[in-house]
């Protein structure tokens, strides 16, 4: 797990160092690419047969899917509007806009723990947004990093709601959906290709090494690790995604985004660390 989140935090500084690619050229290659690798990975691990059962995935598959797709999409897009750390900080939010779905459509119990992770997390990205505002920044790289988050847990939500009802959702396919919606998405809006040979490689790099092999790694950590352990070392991406851009890249933490993302981080480690201890007790 601790590889996937190093591997997920390489798109930041990898973007860096491209020469011509913008904002959706960049998301489409590297969905194009996820694609194509998957094509080759999936059969090699479930069978030739993954791809006829996907047909018989209901409209959970899709959605989880279309959820990918917008999770692909708006990151990349988010990552060539504003820094890796805004990026960051705003899609930790997952865990906690997760709950509040799980709590509107699914109908699950919200503990005072967690309502109070949402507050004290919500009160860092609102510092983060009006400083920005303050600074005269452009928020749209930021509102666009929100909706990585909202995607994200919608995903889970329909897991979530798809196994409560007797049918679980196959991830690794439902990547594969999401990468060709996301490339069939943005072909028009990158049209006409400005990348060179060394955006391709770097993105081609993203697409194999940031996506395909963490996203089939994760799903086969989530089988051993307890949900509070994903969600704790999923956070190790904020630090490893900043540190990096820090050192390849010349990005330096601003002190709005070290304030707002100090907050967030330090609700969601407390609550998880609590939610873990209160499992336990209770088992």
């Amino acid at each position: 797990m601790v590889a996937v989140t190093l591997m997920w935090s390489t798109a930041g500084v990898v973007t860096r160092h491209l020469e011509h690619a913008q904002k959706f050229e960049v998301t489409f290659w590297r969905s194009f690419f996820t694609m194509l690798c998957l094509l080759v990975i999936l059969p090699l691990l479930k069978g030739r047969e993954v791809f006829s059962r996907m047909r018989h995935g209901g409209a959970a598959l899709w959605l989880s899917g279309l959820c990918w797709c917008g999770m692909f999409t708006f990151f990349m897009v988010a990552i060539m509007l504003t820094t890796v750390a805004n990026v960051l900080v705003t899609m930790s939010l997952s865990p906690l806009l997760t709950a509040l779905m799980a709590r509107v459509f699914i109908g699950h119990r919200i503990p005072l723990r967690t309502w109070l992770a949402i507050v004290v997390a919500g009160a860092g990205i609102a510092y983060m947004y009006a400083s920005q505002l303050g600074q005269g920044i452009s928020l749209a790289g930021t509102l666009v990093a929100l909706c990585v988050p909202i995607a994200g847990s919608a995903n889970w939500t329909i897991n979530q709601y798809a196994q409560a009802h007797g049918k679980r959702i196959d991830l690794m396919p439902a990547v594969l959906v999401g990468a060709v919606l996301s490339s069939l998405v943005t072909l028009p809006l990158a049209w006409p290709f400005q990348a060179s040979a060394h955006d391709l490689s770097l993105l081609f790099g993203l697409g194999l090494g940031q996506l395909a092999i963490p996203c089939i790694l994760v799903v086969a950590c989530a089988r051993v690790l307890k949900a509070p352990e994903v969600a704790l070392l999923g956070l190790l991406e904020v630090i490893f995604g900043i540190l990096l851009a820090w050192v390849g890249a010349g990005e330096v933490l601003g002190q709005d985004v070290l304030a707002g993302g100090t907050l967030v981080i330090g609700a969601l480690v407390v609550n998880e660390m609590l939610g873990w201890r209160n499992n336990a007790v209770t088992r």
